[in-house]
């Protein structure tokens, strides 16, 4: 069970959201590439990056802040991100920065061909953000909650050749109540596609949790504010994970 630490980015600085709401944002750090390298040294063995502002203007807005962090970090570990990528071009540009894979959102939602179409130009490193609010997709940095299931969304995915699936529960992320773990294994168990939790990770027993499902195809979880305010320590969760393998 791989632990991956995120880091989401706002105007250059490392924050983190509660519920996606951009007004609730906690500044953790003015130094995003020293937080990138504060993990690895933490025993990360990937790193989860946000744009959060490009995921509501469509396009890149932080691009300083993450080629610092690229910088730092992306020749010992690998290094993924999402928000704002709506074309090949944008997902080209971000591979050639040093970028390991690539997270399709909003546009995977609205446009489904468009993964198709990454994935045949940018083979193995395309990963899909599904973000729900009581199992609803939610797109456009979860301002807009639409129709659409997310398990119907992401068996359209299958035969794409996504590498997995990035699932964020809205009402859990940035609140510390714990991974909703019957919703991820609910959608892994419904794909072949490796599911990633996300939203929600608060201490130790959401670790065991997640491990008890990684035989239903939970392949890791992505932490925020749980590891910025202390509430786990990274190391002895990563651990722990290893341990229960």
């Amino acid at each position: 069970m791989l632990l991956i630490p995120a880091i989401d980015l706002k105007e250059g600085r490392c924050v983190r959201l509660k519920q996606g709401l951009m007004e609730e944002a906690t500044v953790f750090s003015d130094l995003p590439a020293e937080t990138a390298l504060h993990w690895f040294k933490q025993g990360a063995r990937r790193l989860h990056l946000v744009d959060l502002n490009g995921a509501f203007a469509g396009v890149p807005q932080n691009l300083p802040a993450i080629k610092d962090i690229l910088a730092a970090v992306a020749k010992d570990i690998p290094v993924q991100l999402g928000g704002g990528i709506r074309d090949l071009k944008t997902i080209g540009q971000y591979l050639d920065l040093g970028l390991n894979d690539v997270i399709i959102g909003t546009a995977a939602v609205k446009n489904p061909d468009f993964v198709r179409e990454a994935c045949k130009a940018f083979p193995g490193r395309i990963i899909v953000g599904l973000d729900a609010k009581d199992g609803m997709a939610a797109i456009d940095g979860w301002a807009t909650v639409t129709g659409h299931h997310v398990i119907d969304l992401a068996k359209r995915f299958e035969d794409d050749g996504v590498n997995s699936i990035i699932y964020t529960d809205i009402g859990r992320d940035g609140m510390m109540s714990g991974v909703n773990i019957d919703a991820t294994v609910k959608l892994a168990q419904a794909v072949r596609i490796p599911v990633i939790a996300s939203g929600g990770l608060t201490g130790l027993d959401d670790i065991r949790a997640l491990c008890a499902a990684e035989k239903h195809g939970v392949a890791g979880a992505i932490t925020g504010r749980a590891i910025y305010e202390g509430s786990i320590d990274f190391a002895q969760a990563q651990q722990l994970a290893d341990s229960l393998d």
